[in-house]
């Protein structure tokens, strides 16, 4: 497991406040984030867990603009979507914060200011775009036009949506504005650039001597192929009304990119939590000793392992990232997942939909992540994994095991005189779990971790079906209660070490076994002298549920409504 007493910041991909959250999403970068920082916090580290809703840039005008309403009142909107659903979900935010607050600006226009006094950027006018019925320079985002690859008819400026080519606009064939539809003309505007080909070699020795051995393949080929392929300057400044205004040379009309600013809200969010809580917000980005991590997807790896980095080298004293575990895309039912065609499971229908069923959820989407692989959700595998897994293995053990204490000794845990060498085996086997769990973790192999969990599940299982406590009731009692008493000792590992993968279950599991004192698993290496024989077991209920074919059909037929609308 990872050395105690050290600092993390961990911060989790912006989700943009322009549509809610789906199964995508979480699988990709919130679950992780939350199970590692969970997993941190229980190892007795120091962690500031941040996130907040993105609310700049062209997607959130162009969304606002199709709605008729402003940028500001769809903002709002999603941002009380997004957060109430992951507060629900639990994910476990020290901070979550957003782009628009006061906090945010200060600190983006801040550190522009910085580097620009430090001569870091650099100045050039060049033709943009330029809606004359509109009367405004288009963003990427605003040009539509026939993909050079594909010859889709409908690609964005920056990306084509269909086969996934990064564009630029004057790549399109057939321009046209995505506003009034008519075709723009060029216009000179000037823009400031981070030259970032003059930190390629500083990206390239960094990533390669220092992260070669333990960054995940995928992420370290994404990077090598854009270095390979040249660093070029990138605009900070683009000509929008939505965004963080920026004065620079006389210059009026100009906002930060939103590229820029947006990770620069990780920033942001820990000195807005750090005030709240008396903290010093520096010891999070400036400490030598504190280690970084980025959870993102794929899609955001150049940002967070080329150009973030590159920002904060150029400040001259912020910390880079130790890791950025990021993963790659989850399908669902054999295809992409698609907001524009709704095609998606939408976590707050979901919340709705299984009502104190998070962990189900939780525990489908880390065992089937997709780490080094793009992955597929199936609504049928979901169900299998909830009966056949947490219904068949890990609630049945606790099932067995509370039920059998509270049928012979009325719910008292039974206190056995000694404890024989086999069923110590079982409890030393027990105690080697936090380890196993813990440096998996460590390595961010979270699918790994998870299943070490059910396997402690299935360890008990075996144990009670080869005991058969049930036969020696009569005939050997004193026996009955050891066994009963090592079944409580893994029920007990199982309750603690589940918490970061299944904290609503391990909550109710914590209570029902009399553990709500133990927030650590350094304490579960104490667990017998913390035993108190004279409490009587709690029976409320399963852990989890059965779910019905109907259940599920239902979601099928839900899902193929959605998406032919």
């Amino acid at each position: 497991m990872s050395e105690k007493n050290k600092t993390f910041t961990v911060t989790a991909a912006l989700p943009y406040a322009n549509g809610p959250l789906h199964i995508g999403h979480l699988a990709g970068v919130y679950i992780p984030a939350d199970i590692f920082s969970r997993y941190q916090r229980l190892i007795n580290n120091d962690v500031a867990f941040i996130c907040g809703s993105d609310e700049h840039g062209v997607a959130i005008s162009l969304q606002a603009r199709k709605e008729s309403i402003t940028p500001k009142e769809l903002i709002d909107r999603y941002d009380k979507l997004i957060r109430d659903s992951f507060e629900e979900f639990g994910i476990s935010f020290d901070n979550y914060s957003r782009t628009s607050r006061k906090i945010h600006h200060e600190t983006s226009i801040e550190m522009f200011n910085d580097l620009n006094k430090k001569n870091l950027f650099s100045s050039k006018t060049t033709k943009q775009f330029y809606d004359e019925e509109a009367k405004q320079f288009l963003a990427d985002r605003y040009i539509i036009g026939t993909c050079p690859s594909c010859k889709f008819d409908e690609a964005y400026g920056d990306q084509c949506e269909k086969c996934g080519a990064t564009l630029s606009p004057d790549e399109l064939k057939n321009p046209r504005s995505a506003i009034s539809k008519s075709k723009p003309i060029l216009k000179d505007s000037k823009h400031w650039y981070i030259n970032l080909d003059e930190f390629e070699d500083f990206i390239r020795d960094w990533i390669t001597k220092e992260h070669k051995d333990d960054w995940k393949p995928n992420v370290l080929g994404q990077v090598k192929s854009w270095l390979d392929n040249g660093l070029k300057p990138r605009a900070v400044t683009r000509d929008l009304d939505w965004g963080i205004p920026i004065k620079i040379d006389g210059e009026e009309g100009k906002v930060l990119y939103v590229w820029f600013e947006a990770p620069i809200g990780y920033i942001s969010a820990t000195k807005e939590w750090a005030e709240k809580n008396n903290k010093n917000w520096n010891k999070y980005w400036k400490d030598k000793d504190t280690k970084l991590v980025h959870f993102i997807g794929k899609d955001n790896i150049v940002f967070h392992c080329i150009i973030f980095p590159i920002i904060l080298k150029m400040t001259g004293d912020h910390i880079l990232p130790f890791n950025v575990p990021a993963n790659e895309f989850l399908n669902l039912e054999g295809n992409k997942i698609s907001t524009s065609r709704n095609w998606a499971v939408w976590l707050h229908e979901y919340l709705k939909d299984f009502p104190d069923m998070q962990d189900v959820l939780r525990y489908v989407l880390t065992v089937n992540a997709p780490e080094t692989k793009d992955n597929d959700f199936t609504w049928k595998e979901f169900q299998m994994r909830n009966n056949s897994e947490l219904v068949a293995i890990y609630g049945n053990f606790i099932n067995r095991v509370l039920t059998l204490i509270i049928k012979y000794y009325n719910g008292i845990l039974p206190n056995p005189e000694s404890i024989d060498e086999e069923n110590q085996k079982i409890i030393n086997e027990a105690k080697t779990f936090p380890k196993l769990i813990g440096n998996f973790l460590d390595e961010f192999k979270f699918r790994e971790a998870i299943k070490s969990l059910m396997n402690l599940a299935r360890n008990g299982n075996k144990f009670l079906a080869e005991s058969e406590p049930w036969k020696l009731q009569k005939s050997n009692p004193e026996k009955v209660k050891e066994i009963l008493y090592v079944g409580y000792i893994i029920s007990c590992y199982l309750s603690i070490l589940s918490e970061p993968f299944l904290p609503f279950t391990s909550n109710k599991l914590k209570s029902q076994l009399n553990l709500g004192e133990i927030d650590s698993w350094s304490e579960l290496e104490n667990l017998d002298s913390k035993i108190d024989f004279s409490f009587k077991i709690k029976s409320e209920g399963v852990l989890f549920r059965k779910i019905e074919d109907d259940e599920i059909i239902k979601q099928v037929e839900k899902l193929n409504k959605m998406s032919s609308q």
